[in-house]
């Protein structure tokens, strides 16, 4: 595991949960390690299995996949929605393989894996100081990062604590394989402080935010709260931004990685107008493989009268 970078918090003991209601996630864990030494292609079955699974119990968050799906993709047909559907939850059976090979996979089966376009774009970038790596929410993200960090090193991403305590530790072990410090999500500070000293930081703004530095724009042409602190971070940490998206090949041979070249003219001219351009951009990569994004999250929750809750 990686040593924890200077200010980070070393990891827990894995002994102080012993309490018998962690048993039954104990079980879980022991099996997705052994399910981690299997060939990938046995772990894409079970992922698909998997998903299918969480499709029929997870009926909430089918639900609001299947809202997002219709509203950003009104024109697809019912018979394409629900193609895509199946498959997202597929994907996301798959992505927690992706976490345990994240956690216990060698870096050279990892390497094989993992096929990066571009990387020389973020190594340029890189040259002259801090880079925020520009990505969205996308299942195969956290076993790119791990790739990553054995390449380049000095990676950093924010991070959300999970309720369940030992699930939240689990987490960590593994995103400390994929990067050198975890950023807390809220923490701007710190977040400028680590882009000052070089680092590259994954940043995926592309979820619901109605806090500081949010505005009401459009995502696939649906009114969405949207984080608009990219421009901010850019302008006080004086970072370049690279954008990056990670998928599972469709043959199923591994993932790639593409890293396109550091953006020009950015912060523009204003921070709306720089969502805008994300936006853009993340709609022209789900666009090409629509299952593989974090449908399951109420994207349009939150707006402002009159507005309604599309999730209701």
């Amino acid at each position: 595991m990686t040593t924890p970078a200077p200010g980070q918090a070393s990891p827990a003991s894995l002994a102080r949960f012993w309490q018998p209601r962690f048993w039954p996630l104990w079980l879980g864990i022991a099996l997705l390690r052994l399910a981690a030494l299997l060939p990938y292609s046995v772990l894409l079955r079970l992922g698909r299995g998997l998903g299918t699974l969480l499709r029929w119990t997870l009926a909430r968050r089918r639900h609001v996949a299947a809202v997002n799906l219709r509203l950003c993709f009104p024109d697809a047909g019912e018979r394409q929605r629900a193609v895509w559907l199946r498959e997202h939850f597929q994907s996301l059976g798959m992505a927690v393989f992706d976490v345990a090979l994240a956690l216990w996979a060698p870096p050279a089966r990892i390497a094989r894996l993992v096929h990066f376009t571009g990387l020389e774009n973020l190594t340029a970038a890189r040259s002259g100081g801090g880079v925020v790596l520009l990505t969205g929410h996308f299942p195969a993200a956290e076993i790119g990062g791990r790739e990553m960090q054995a390449r380049l090193g000095r990676i950093a991403a924010l991070y959300r604590p999970m309720r369940n305590p030992l699930v939240d530790e689990l987490l960590r072990r593994g995103r400390t394989r994929g990067t050198e410090q975890l950023i807390p999500k809220d923490n701007m500070r710190q977040l400028i402080r680590v882009l000052r000293q070089g680092y590259t930081v994954y940043f995926a703004p592309d979820q619901s935010h109605r806090r500081n530095y949010s505005a009401l724009l459009p995502f696939f042409g649906e009114p969405a709260m949207t984080n608009t602190a990219l421009t901010q971070i850019v302008k006080l940490s004086g970072a370049k931004v690279v954008p990056m998206v990670t998928r599972r090949r469709a043959d199923g041979t591994g993932y790639d990685a593409l890293l396109l070249p550091a953006w020009e003219d950015f912060p523009g001219e204003s921070p709306e107008a720089d969502a805008l351009r994300v936006a853009q951009l993340l709609e022209g990569w789900i666009r090409e493989a629509p299952p593989q994004y974090y449908w399951i999250h109420r994207r349009f929750k939150g707006r402002p009268p009159p507005l309604p809750d599309p999730y209701a």
